[in-house]
């Protein structure tokens, strides 16, 4: 381009005698490192898609994901957990802009916290993410989500913006949020973003109890009654660019209070129970390619998390508990590059070859307080270390991984049934993924991996006062998988994008966890280690875009999900070889998204098998299929003044479906919310 600009910033007889002489130069090579395919493929909700979809929180949208069972306790405030592919929620890692949502108290987060108004992205792994350079933690779950929060973005004439944005829809819904991103500098940048929710949770319900001969026991609407809830939230962010680098520092507050409606059992409509949470955290991030070859990351994070409980019902037991965490997180990761295949010219040689060797190490540090009699005060330091390489050659890519972790809990204020702190071994656990791609102009691959995981027991399960048990060991899943991916895309005609995922899988859980009656009376439990389960399975998933006219374009995608998740604890039980509580045979879920210009019409469908609601498959635990239709339309157009304005109107249950994710735990039915939004 100089060359080419010279004659004419300067035209004088040296320069036209130059134009008519011929020079000759070296071939030049435009090389970059190859670009990192994923061994095992991710699943995601983000853009256009993600924001389509009718949903109030994370555990909403995470629903559309195969694979995934949602435990949803109703209501706007009703605690929400996912379980991936049967092996529990305690073995799922939630991340939260990279770094680990962490419980030590129960080992469960609560996802119906996390809205999604200022929600880019949501990532779905099975065994592990699929790269090397990340903390030690992001290999020690058996399933990971990764929730990533918008990054401010600006155009080239404009310094900051802002949206501001209502939702108000039924059960008193009223959702105020507005978000600020400010340009700093060119490479410093400022994000800040605010929220408020509040709803009566108040809805019709129908319930109908049918015994087993088939006689109607009882069939009445009634109201819902306590599932009110007030929630803030606030986010303050600070995202700078390096050279080859870059880093950000996050605070994060959340405070609500809510009703906590409970299971309609014994003829009992109304509880009393309530709830208050106070969540904040700061943490941080800094990513940086120091010489060529070398990677390095550092992470950093505080936690203090505030809970209490009461029930003020006499007549089944008064509690009120408080209870008070605190984390500190320390991670840093390096990857060095042994060698690395070349792209020249944007084409790959099938003699290219990537290896890579990560090293991680992380520590964390937990502490519980309570205001239980005789609690221990239990305080946990881990350190977790973690080696992993990375290996592409010609079409054929591996990683393989050993996470190592140590664990060192100690308690503060010992009792007669906990004298001493539980001594937890130094655990070992392998993942080797592997993927291989025989025809690269089609986009084929064949695919497998292979993980062994573990989770600790809680400081719940470990040290909760007349119910823990300090004996504890960890309950570990094996997970073996095997799948095939094809992507085919088109630049011209009506079909313009298509992929199919399809797994199948078998896990493993043992050492299982639970609480079991203690001496001979009912009331009284204690943890132990005596389950086992094997889960058999498969996932599909299914995409495509068309292109259906002038800037008309259609996105359809399903997932289906088969799963067999028995319980072989003990043989001589009823429960010996039933499908485990709440784990349907079958799901699938479907999603439309047309756009025509500023115009988007979204359509979704979630249909759950029959389940049982205890692992004796017997009648009178059987749960009936349930099934939801969600429809969304949205308009965003620009204002003269430049700045834009977005409408949307969303109705959930379209057919009012009257159903139960968790028994005794009424679901709403038609349902729905109107949303403005500004942007500036």
């Amino acid at each position: 381009m100089a060359l080419c600009a010279a004659p004419v910033l300067a035209i004088n007889d040296t320069a036209l005698d130059s134009i008519y002489n011929q020079f000759t130069i070296d071939e030049v090579e435009v090389t970059a490192r190859r670009r990192e395919e994923p061994v095992i493929p991710v699943q995601k909700l983000e853009g256009a898609r993600l924001e389509g979809l009718s949903t109030q929180s994370v555990a909403d949208a995470a629903r559309y994901f195969s694979g995934v069972q949602l435990k949803d306790y109703g209501g706007v405030g009703g605690m929400k957990t996912i379980d991936v592919r049967s092996m529990g929620s305690h073995h799922l890692g939630v991340f939260y802009d990279g770094i680990e949502i962490g419980n030590a108290q129960n080992g469960t987060v609560d996802l119906g916290k996390f809205s999604m108004d200022n929600i880019e992205e949501l990532s779905l792994y099975n065994g592990q993410k699929s790269e090397i350079f990340q903390p030690a933690k992001d290999y020690g779950s058996a399933g990971t989500l990764y929730i990533k929060t918008r990054r401010p973005k600006f155009s080239s004439d404009k310094s900051y913006n802002v949206h501001v944005t209502m939702k108000a829809g039924t059960f008193g819904l009223a959702n105020p949020s507005i978000l600020y991103e400010q340009r700093l500098t060119d490479n410093i940048h400022l994000s800040a973003n605010a929220e408020y929710t509040y709803a009566n949770g108040r809805y019709h319900f129908r319930y109908r109890k049918v015994f087993p001969d088939g006689t109607v026991a009882w069939d009445t609407t009634a109201v819902r009654q306590n599932g009110d809830v007030q929630a803030g939230r606030g986010e303050v962010g600070i995202f700078g660019y390096l050279p080859e680098g870059k880093w950000h520092v996050k605070g994060y507050f959340y405070a609500s209070e809510k009703g906590i409606p409970g299971a309609i059992v014994n003829n009992v409509w109304k509880n009393s129970q309530r709830q208050w949470d106070r969540n904040a955290f700061v943490q941080g991030n800094f990513t940086k390619t120091f010489v060529r070859g070398y990677d390095f990351q550092f992470n950093a994070k505080y936690s203090n998390d505030w809970m209490r409980y009461l029930n003020p019902d006499t007549t089944l037991m008064y509690l009120d508990n408080v209870f008070t965490q605190q984390e500190v997180y320390l991670s840093m990761a390096h990857r060095v590059a042994i060698c690395g295949g070349q792209a020249v010219n944007n084409k790959l040689r099938r003699t290219d070859i990537n290896w890579d060797i990560s090293v991680s190490a992380d520590y964390q540090w937990n502490y519980l307080q309570a205001n239980l009699a005789n609690f221990v005060y239990p305080e946990r330091s881990t350190v977790l270390a973690a080696v992993a390489t990375q290996f592409y050659w010609q079409y054929f890519k591996a990683q393989a991984s050993v996470l190592g972790t140590f664990v060192f809990d100690k308690i503060h204020q010992p009792s007669q049934t906990m004298p001493t702190a539980s001594k937890q071994r130094p655990q070992f656990t392998p993942a080797v993924f592997v993927s291989y791609q025989p025809y690269l102009p089609e986009q084929l691959y064949l695919r497998a991996f292979y993980k062994r995981i573990f989770r600790m027991p809680t400081f719940n399960d470990l040290y909760y006062t007349d119910v823990g048990n300090i004996a504890l060991l960890p309950e570990y899943t094996t997970q073996y998988d095997g799948g095939i991916q094809y992507d085919k895309t088109w630049s011209q005609g009506t079909f313009r994008m298509v992929s199919l995922k399809a797994d199948g899988y078998f896990n493993q859980v043992k050492n299982k966890i639970v609480a079991i009656p203690k001496g001979n009376g009912q009331y009284r439990w204690q943890m132990m280690n005596l389950g086992y389960v094997e889960i058999r399975g498969c996932d599909v998933n299914l995409s495509t875009t068309l292109h259906c006219g002038k800037e008309v374009f259609l996105t359809v995608a399903g997932t289906y999900t088969y799963q067999k998740a028995q319980d072989f604890t003990d043989p001589e039980e009823i429960t010996y070889g039933g499908q485990i509580a709440y784990i349907p045979w079958h799901s699938c879920s479907a999603t439309a998204n047309l756009m025509w210009k500023g115009l988007c019409v979204n359509y979704a469908f979630i249909y759950v098998g029959e389940r049982y609601t205890n692992s004796a498959n017997i009648p009178v635990n059987h749960l009936q299929p349930w099934y939801t239709h969600d429809m969304s339309i949205s308009y965003e157009f620009p204002l003269k003044t430049g700045q834009r304005l977005h409408f949307a109107v969303e109705i959930n249950n379209l057919l009012n479906q009257q159903y139960e994710v968790i028994l005794n735990y009424p679901m709403p039915g038609i349902n729905g919310k109107g949303i403005v939004k500004i942007i500036i």
